[in-house]
């Protein structure tokens, strides 16, 4: 057996959870991604990061399943991992999860379970920024637009500048956790997550970037998503994928035209779910095409109210996202527009910068003509596009293979 130095920093992974959102005959924890479970994911993820304690807090009546799951996935570290059975909510069981701790921990960091694909990079981060004297979450910055609503009115917009969402682990000063946690205990208050908790006892919470792999999986679309990530890292890959993307919008929106990334001022614009803008989804299809990652009515269609009214440049940023997360980097796209109007060939130049910027800098280049009057096109009906995309598998080492 190889002796390892005894860590300060312990990692509780809370996975007591029913999981009843996810409409499973199993507790979340326990339900294949593939052929590993959401744990045995999650707690690969933990035992690639530096070495730490390992405590997790399983279902009553599923420790034997998670003891198993934490040996497998430990190796050599299994000397440093414990399950303990969890409590009637989240606060409970993270509590039992700090009355396993060691004596020598001084870092704490709470890890969900259900966000199984983050990566050791973050939990690594995470446990680095905590200081003697305040706590600290990854978190992302909130993209969609918010809305604060009474019943089935919209009050009002929310200013998303000063919100981010927040993911785990997150990470303490175990003294002053502990310590918010008694304090928790007393009022009988219960928090959304540890950050809340620490924070109500007074103290301070700092934020790092946190990783759009780090999701949690909560309804049968987030298990979805995981597995097609997980498929697509797992699958061998060419050199070079190419993916065709078709798109098309009669006119008849609200408001001015918007098409290729860009606001057309008098012009009429195109209906659709969002803003119609034919070139960002003809794109959009192409990348998801050529990286089998679904297609824009699976990420951005009517299921997915959040995008109602959203411009194409959200859907191309997301998209070039839902791609780096599979391990795809853009290498370009070609677009032809089918169109009467508008009269493209003037700002061309400023509609291809547009795009690249939006895909993170991917050469975009557009090419428009008519029909010579035929078909719907012809008859001014509306605009069809069709656009071609390249990506790139990335290595291990971060290199697209063309670069290698």
């Amino acid at each position: 057996m190889t002796l390892l130095p005894v860590p300060t920093t312990a990692i509780i992974v809370v996975a007591a959870g029913s999981g009843t959102r996810l409409g499973a005959a199993a507790p979340k924890a326990f339900v294949g991604i593939d052929e590993r479970s959401v744990l045995r994911h999650a707690l690969d993820g933990v035992f690639a990061a530096s070495p730490a304690q390992v405590i997790v807090v399983a279902p009553a009546g599923h420790e034997g399943d998670a003891e198993s799951e934490l040996r497998t996935a430990a190796g050599e570290r299994t000397d440093l991992g414990c399950v303990v059975a969890g409590g009637d909510n989240r606060q409970d069981s993270v509590a039992a999860g700090l009355r396993a701790l060691w004596g020598d921990i001084t870092t704490v960091l709470v890890h969900d379970a259900a966000r199984a694909l983050t990566p050791p990079s973050q939990i690594d981060a995470v446990a680095g920024a905590v200081t003697p004297d305040a706590g600290v979450i990854p978190a992302l910055p909130v993209v969609n637009t918010l809305k604060r609503v009474a019943g089935g009115d919209i009050v009002e917009a929310v200013d998303r500048a000063d919100l981010v969402a927040a993911q785990t682990p997150q990470g303490f000063p175990r003294h002053l956790l502990e310590a918010a946690y008694a304090t928790a205990r007393d009022s009988g208050v219960e928090y959304t997550d540890d950050a809340a908790l620490f924070a109500a006892a007074g103290h301070s919470v700092a934020h790092i970037p946190g990783s759009s792999l780090a999701f949690k999986i909560t309804v049968p679309a987030d298990l979805q998503r995981a597995r097609q990530l997980i498929s697509a890292g797992q699958q061998p890959t060419p050199a070079i994928r190419v993916g065709v993307g078709t798109d098309a919008h009669g006119y008849g929106g609200v408001g001015n035209l918007w098409l290729a990334g860009m606001e057309w001022p008098g012009e009429p614009a195109l209906s659709g779910h969002s803003d119609g803008d034919a070139v960002a989804h003809a794109i959009v299809d192409a990348l998801l095409g050529a990286s089998g990652l679904g297609d824009i009515g699976e990420h951005f269609g009517t299921s997915h109210p959040e995008y109602a009214g959203a411009h194409g440049d959200v859907f191309l940023m997301r998209t070039r996202e839902i791609l780096a997360e599979a391990g795809y980097t853009i290498g370009n796209v070609s677009v032809q527009l089918q169109a009467n109007r508008p009269r493209f060939s003037a700002r061309r130049a400023q509609a291809q910068a547009a795009l690249s910027a939006a895909l993170g800098g991917a050469p975009v280049s557009i090419t428009a003509t008519t029909t010579d009057g035929l078909g719907f096109i012809g008859r001014g009906e509306g605009v069809s596009v069709t656009a071609v995309a390249l990506v790139v598998p990335r290595s291990p080492t971060g290199q697209s293979t063309l670069e290698q």
